[in-house]
């Protein structure tokens, strides 16, 4: 039976096969998990010994689902006398109603078993499928209720089982024996509650005190996050529908930290990155800052907070840079893995400049920016000195911790995904060819805040000087003459590593790539071998390591995608952003409005639909920030001091776009485009 996910609640989720039941599946991380470990790995329900099958089930709410069940298999002229109703939610706890209908006029004995266990199983080892814990699973019955706990030294998780109506409990479950009455029905909420014990803490914290978020409440919050997000009126219902979808599941990726409490992070995306990651939520808020700016502050707050202090190859920290990932798992906290603070990537660090500057722009947060003024020294400081491996003025990375750290530390960071034509990978370390455009624009941004906050026109000049330094030399060292492209990396001999891939729509959004070298690229980017029709590629067809379902190496992603856009605005390619925003939004209807993390690159002629990738995250934070940032490109949406300006290029089959509400130093706003032909695109701003 297919699996698919039921609920989530950003610390939080739920994935179980189409009848609602969980087991330990090597296809699929099923289970119920917070916090990098699982609390629930069997959750399996029978009545009178059969399983159910599913006549229909539903999400909801993300936090919410509902599953309709017959006992056994339905067979034809036979009718199911006894329904049963699955009813879950998610939220500081897991929750299940479950309720039994007799649809006959004859009293009916019924029998219902829960089966229940956990693994505790760290994330990764259900990812990695490792096997063996270091301690037993204990399991007992206390208070009629079922605790199963895993401790090892000060480690500990317990999940604390409960049932609203009086039940036999064992070791393993629950057993009700019920007497229905004719069309009568029996209901019970069986209650989960996790409870972890945090590093250095003596005693266990219940995720529901923790998280003190009442399922009560959760409906009314996904309503106050939709009606402050701008309101889009079009014609076309899969824009609509997506552009719900993307608000929402922002909403459900927001992040609980177990030490910055209250401040809700984005997590990357389910099932396997649901915790904080720098590169992915600095992306993400950078996307919704037209729609949810509250996202870069707590992003900001967070990662600079965490920025590297001292040099740590296990960890592989250094000096100013951002952190990657954080994790809360057991092998996070014995350190079997380089977790729970680990700095493998390059890229975050300049990221983190180019969010401070572009979420000033957006909201003229004076005392915000001024605040981060330490950290995004720091990060210019790392910029220079410690990712310049080679001395010679570009952003390097290099594997510190050769056990387990990360082999690529740029954005595509697969083992295979930087590679040469003929698919030889290259040895470390690697420039890739973006990070250097990320550092080139986190320069002449951070000028721009010197000059605004900093009252140091001498620092501003400096970093605006070495930004035209670093074009210069990079147009000059990443250009394949025999292609016309530029390279993908620069190799430990300054070679390029020549792969023809999406990266360079990055470029185009970083400022970095020569003007009269803009529609070389562009030619690349829209031409046979990258573009797919429904996106472009990550990584070039007839290029060695190309394959259409290859995580980085040929696959379409969204992110990619919405952040190429922008680029081709910024070139003046308006058109060509439209393109791409038309196929992103046609392909997400295949979707239900969810674009996932990536997709298979295949010809949209071949296929006629988007083929999943089998693996993708869904959701993902920078896959539902795609349609929030290609609405900005379609609308040409761009902020200018107390104004806010608008030039539209909006695919015609998407017809009239308006986007109200638009909040800015300008207070609030509406934008229109894609208007009948003689009616200008317009701008109202809000008294």
């Amino acid at each position: 039976m297919k699996e698919r996910l039921n609920l989530l609640d950003g610390n939080s989720f739920v994935v179980s096969n189409g009848s609602g039941d969980i087991e330990p599946s090597e296809a699929y991380p099923t289970g119920y998990f917070s916090f990098d470990t699982r609390f629930l790995s069997t959750w399996v329900l029978t009545v009178n010994g059969q399983r159910l099958s599913a006549l229909s089930a539903y999400d909801i709410e993300y936090f919410e689902s509902r599953f309709f069940l017959v006992p056994g298999e339905p067979a034809p002229y036979l009718n199911a006398t006894i329904g049963v109703t699955r009813h879950r939610t998610i939220g500081s706890s897991f929750d299940e109603q479950l309720t039994l209908e007799n649809n006959s006029p004859e009293p009916a004995d019924v029998t219902i078993r829960m089966e229940a266990a956990s693994d505790f199983a760290d994330i990764f080892e259900v990812r990695k499928t490792l096997g063996g814990k270091a301690a037993p699973v204990l399991s007992w019955v206390e208070g009629g209720s079922l605790h199963l706990r895993y401790e090892r030294k000060a480690f500990r998780r317990e999940t604390v089982i409960s049932s609203s109506e009086p039940a036999q409990v064992d070791n393993s479950g629950f057993l009700y024996k019920v007497q229905l009455a004719p069309h009568g029905t029996w209901t019970t909420n069986l209650h989960v509650d996790a409870q972890i014990r945090p590093a250095g803490r003596g005693q266990d914290v219940s995720l529901q005190q923790h998280q003190q978020r009442a399922r009560v409440h959760m409906r009314k919050e996904v309503e106050e996050w939709l009606d402050r997000a701008p309101k889009l009126r079009c014609e076309d219902e899969t824009l609509m529908v997506t552009y719900r979808r993307s608000l929402v599941d922002i909403a459900a990726l927001r992040y609980y930290s177990l030490v910055a409490k209250g401040q809700g992070m984005l997590a990357a995306g389910l099932p396997w990155f649901m915790t904080l990651f720098g590169r992915d939520s600095l992306f993400a808020s950078l996307q919704a800052l037209p729609f949810a700016p509250e996202l870069a502050t707590t992003a900001l707050s967070v990662l600079g907070h965490s920025q590297g202090a001292k040099f740590d190859d296990f960890h592989e920290e250094e000096p100013g840079k951002i952190m990657h990932e954080l994790r809360y798992g057991e092998l996070a906290s014995f350190e079997e893995l380089p977790y729970p603070l680990y700095f493998g990537s390059a890229d975050a660090t300049p990221l983190f400049v180019i969010l401070i500057d572009e979420y000033d722009r957006w909201a003229d947060d004076a005392g915000f920016v001024c605040d981060l003024e330490s950290e995004l020294r720091l990060s210019l400081k790392w910029i220079d000195m410690y990712a310049d491996i080679m001395g010679n003025g570009y952003i390097w990375y290099q594997r510190r911790n050769l056990k387990d750290g990360l082999e690529n530390q740029c954005w595509k960071d697969s083992w295979d995904s930087i590679s040469y034509r003929d698919g030889r990978l290259p040895g470390e370390p690697r420039a890739t060819c973006e990070m250097q455009g990320y550092a080139y624009d986190a320069k002449r941004r951070a000028a721009r805040i010197a000059k605004k906050y900093w009252n140091d026109p001498a620092y501003a000049e400096r970093l605006e000087a070495e930004a035209a330094d670093l074009k210069e030399r990079f147009n000059r060292d990443f250009w394949v003459e025999d292609g016309e492209y530029y390279a993908l990396a620069l190799d430990a001999d300054g070679g390029q590593v020549d792969a023809l891939a999406s990266n360079m729509g990055h470029l185009l959004w970083s400022g970095i790539v020569d003007e009269s070298r803009a529609q070389s690229v562009v030619d690349h980017l829209l031409g046979p071998r990258l573009y797919s029709g429904w996106g472009i590629r990550t990584l070039a067809k007839g290029e060695g390591r190309y394959n259409p379902v290859g995580y980085h190496v040929g696959t379409v992603w969204p992110f990619d995608n919405s952040i190429i856009a922008m680029g081709l605005r910024r070139y003046g390619f308006h058109a060509e952003a439209a393109r791409i925003a038309d196929g992103i939004i046609d392909a997400a209807e295949y979707f239900g409005g969810r674009l996932p993390e990536a997709f298979a690159g295949a010809d949209r002629e071949l296929t006629r639909y988007p083929v999943e990738y089998p693996t993708a995250c869904s959701p993902q934070a920078w896959s539902a920030g795609a349609p929030l940032l290609l609405l900005r490109s379609m609308l040409g949406l761009e902020p200018d001091g107390d104004r806010l300006l608008v030039e539209p290029a909006v695919p015609d089959r998407l017809g009239q776009i308006e986007l109200v509400g638009i909040r800015g130093p300008w207070g609030r706003a509406d934008a229109r485009g894609g208007t009948p032909p003689g009616e200008r695109p317009s701008i109202t701003y809000q008294t």
